[in-house]
């Protein structure tokens, strides 16, 4: 089976999504596992290699049907959207347009089967929304675009993948959101996607709410055993390699020396810091759950506009990012 095809959406053109895919190509890792296409505008790629001193070939295409996946070479899916004089580090209606529409011919792809996984630069959420697309991030976008109701942020560095019931809404309310249903979706979310990445017996493992994850109610009121365990005995019952709850504050140690292929975190917190204190440089956000099967990974990030076309901004969670999406795509096993 030939390497899966990774669309790379540029991101804002007026940060540092252009510099950083320049260097990451530059760097000759993405041609060893899978054959990157960038998706955004030609004219745009052209300057980031000059700012970059890559001395890359860009070649604008208009499908994947007509790229070579060269090594030295990037080839763009030209969409023309942007002056190829557009500045840097400013909130611009064009350019959060643009990003919005490198996302959307993205899925239109994926969708065809025309590339296997995508994987994101970042957006400036201002700008998007002064464009008119009233989206919080990506995720969101992904999911109007595909349909798709239950999703999950799943983050990944090296040695440890991590999978949410809850993301961005706080403490208290996150407790309330969990239930069996919502438990026992992420859960099959986490062994689908291993499973479609090429792992035979996907071992999970389900993180407590609690310390000690209730220490047989020791602390809480009892939400493993209402939230968590009956969900977990149903998935078990499935044939999922599922165990948990365990506490928190060694699991995420087990799992990183190899017991586990995932986690699946209650909250926000509970699964970031694991990742985050790995190195910011090694994370990466990836959604899964989508309709279609359709993975998108995303650098750990932002647009960086105060430091956007000084060729000084870090490719290493793009690279990253890339990797995860050669591994995560369905058709890359």
């Amino acid at each position: 089976m030939k390497n899966p095809i990774i669309g790379i959406t540029m991101g804002d053109a007026a940060g540092v999504g252009p510099e950083i895919i320049s260097k990451a190509f530059a760097s000759g890792e993405l041609f060893q596992s899978g054959r990157p296409l960038v998706i955004g505008d030609y004219e745009l790629m052209e300057r980031a290699v000059a700012i970059t001193k890559t001395e890359l070939n860009v070649v604008p295409v208009k499908d994947p049907t007509e790229c070579v996946f060269e090594p030295g070479t990037i080839e763009v899916l030209d969409l023309k959207l942007l002056p190829k004089d557009l500045p840097f580090g400013q909130v611009s209606e064009e350019a959060g347009n643009a990003a919005f529409r490198y996302v959307e011919k993205a899925v239109e792809l994926a969708k065809e089967s025309k590339i296997h996984a995508i994987c994101t630069a970042p957006l400036n959420k201002e700008a998007m929304q002064k464009a008119g697309h009233m989206y919080p991030g990506h995720t969101e976008i992904l999911a109007e675009l595909t349909g798709t109701k239950d999703f999950s942020m799943m983050l990944s560095a090296p040695t440890l993948k991590v999978i949410h019931l809850t993301t961005h809404v706080g403490l208290r309310k996150a407790i309330d959101m969990i239930n069996p249903e919502r438990t026992h979706k992420v859960i099959t979310l986490a062994d689908e996607t291993l499973k479609n990445a090429g792992v035979q017996n996907p071992r999970i493992a389900v993180c407590g709410i609690n310390p000690h994850a209730g220490e047989n109610g020791l602390f809480g009121e009892g939400e493993e055993e209402e939230k968590l365990i009956p969900a977990i005995k149903q998935a078990q019952e499935e044939g999922i390699n599922v165990e948990g709850p365990y506490p928190a504050d060694t699991l995420f140690f087990r799992a990183a020396r190899g017991d586990f292929d995932m986690v699946v975190a209650c909250y926000h917190d509970q699964g970031h810091v694991p990742i985050k204190v790995m190195g910011l440089e090694a994370g990466v956000n990836i959604t899964v759950g989508l309709k279609g099967g359709i993975i998108r990974t995303s650098v750990d990030h932002g647009t960086a506009f105060d430091i956007a076309g000084k060729n000084i901004a870090d490719e290493r969670s793009l690279i990253a990012a890339y990797k995860d999406a050669v591994e995560l795509a369905p058709t890359s096993k």
